[in-house]
């Protein structure tokens, strides 16, 4: 989702892009990569990749370092040697979410599952491997493509079927248009460090995510019931409130993205079959 959002807000803006799919690259294969180097000689090089899913990971924690964290290494250990900058994505589950209020670059992190901690040490590991490395730790992300969160959401409340979301979880709610431009914007900025990127807005739960955006599709919104995470009985835990700021965005010149619920108005109103979703 991310990926695909990204290719367009730099092919809109006249750049050549080289897109790859974790079907076709494997970013722990380190030969692949330095095929893909030799082949693309990239400027720039924006790591989408990731495995998102919390439980799977839980589950299979080998899979997890592999792509999340040796996979950004070698990313990185790539750009050194090709002179490419690096920006890989991270996410707002490297907090445990005890903190009340926003998280910025000066918290510590303290991930409470695997996912959470193979993101982080990607995150260090890049950093280490490679000078000219950005990170843009990011979530609750929403768009259009990919099969998420709303891709299930949406269908069956356009059916009328009862929908349960958590309402005891706090973020900062994504557009992965918004997200892409903003890297856009931080390539061009070539400024190494941790970033922080969501739209703006003081966060909400996920029953208030989906409840807002019943309400941007003009749907009903009376069959959505708040839950609390516990009663799920998920794998892996997950932060209470993860919501994010940024303390560099407006010290390099980066006007704060537009509301939430601004971007949500726009995603609300998707082309005829075009899916969506929020990753979690």
């Amino acid at each position: 989702m991310v990926g695909r959002a990204v290719v367009r807000c730099c092919t809109d803006r006249g750049e050549q892009v080289a897109a790859m799919d974790h079907a076709t690259f494997d970013i722990s294969n380190e030969e692949a990569i330095r095929s893909a180097f030799e082949r693309e000689r990239p400027d720039v090089l924006i790591n989408c990749a990731a495995w998102t899913d919390v439980d799977g990971c839980q589950l299979d924690p080998e899979r997890a370092q592999l792509t999340n964290a040796i996979g950004p290494s070698l990313l990185a250990e790539a750009c050194r040697k090709y002179g490419a900058l690096l920006i890989t994505i991270s996410t707002d589950y490297v907090f445990d979410g005890e903190k009340e209020g926003f998280y910025t670059q000066r918290d510590q992190p303290n991930p409470q599952s695997v996912y959470g901690a193979t993101k982080l040490e990607g995150e260090r590991r890049a950093q280490n491997a490679c000078a000219r490395t950005m990170v843009v730790r990011s979530g609750y992300i929403f768009g259009h493509g990919g099969t998420n969160f709303l891709s299930t959401f949406l269908p069956r409340l356009r059916r009328g079927e009862p929908l349960r979301a958590i309402g005891d979880m706090f973020g900062t709610p994504t557009y992965a248009e918004d997200l892409a431009k903003r890297l856009y914007e931080l390539a061009a900025l070539d400024l190494p460090g941790i970033y922080h990127v969501t739209n703006s807005g003081e966060g909400v739960s996920f029953f208030e995510f989906v409840r807002a955006t019943a309400d941007q599709s003009g749907l009903a919104s009376t069959a959505i019931t708040a839950i609390s995470c516990s009663s799920l009985g998920l794998l892996a835990p997950r932060p209470r409130n993860s919501r994010l700021r940024c303390l560099l965005s407006k010290a390099v010149g980066l006007a704060p993205l537009r509301d939430w619920s601004e971007a949500l108005a726009d995603f609300a109103q998707p082309s005829v079959g075009e899916s969506a979703g929020v990753s979690s």
